[in-house]
């Protein structure tokens, strides 16, 4: 029976990095579009999304939070990812408000989203190295 749990942990955790990693890929193909918004918002998703899996291979189960701090916090992630959770928790909500994005320039609006990305494959990087499938 055990190995049967391992190998559902391990589908389970599979699933959500893939998941991860389709969000990454939308967000790099929404900094090329200049769709700034969106790439903020699919690199907080990838970023969640394995962070999540980690949780999940890690046997905490999936913990239904959007906080990406608290994920990470409950990892135990290093400052650096910690650090990049805090930076794409900020980027996220920021991009979903108009008159927030309204505070920066066009330029402002296009670092932040490849800052963004840039912290979510790290972090997406960072999480599979947590987990040996």
């Amino acid at each position: 029976m055990e190995n049967k749990k391992k190998d559902f942990v391990l589908i389970e955790a599979g699933k959500w990095l893939n998941k991860a990693e389709g969000d990454l890929k939308h967000a790099f193909s929404s900094v090329e579009l200049k769709d700034y918004d969106w790439a903020q918002n699919a690199a907080q998703q990838s970023a969640e999304k394995a962070l999540k899996a980690v949780c999940i291979f890690c046997g905490m189960g999936l913990i239904k939070t959007h906080e990406l701090s608290v994920l990470a916090k409950r990892l135990k992630a290093p400052n650096k990812i910690l650090e990049k959770t805090g930076l794409l928790s900020s980027f996220y909500s920021a991009s979903r408000y108009p008159d927030a994005q309204e505070l920066f320039d066009a330029q402002l609006n296009e670092d932040a989203a490849t800052d963004a990305v840039n912290s979510a494959e790290e972090i997406l990087r960072w999480c599979k190295d947590q987990i040996k499938i």
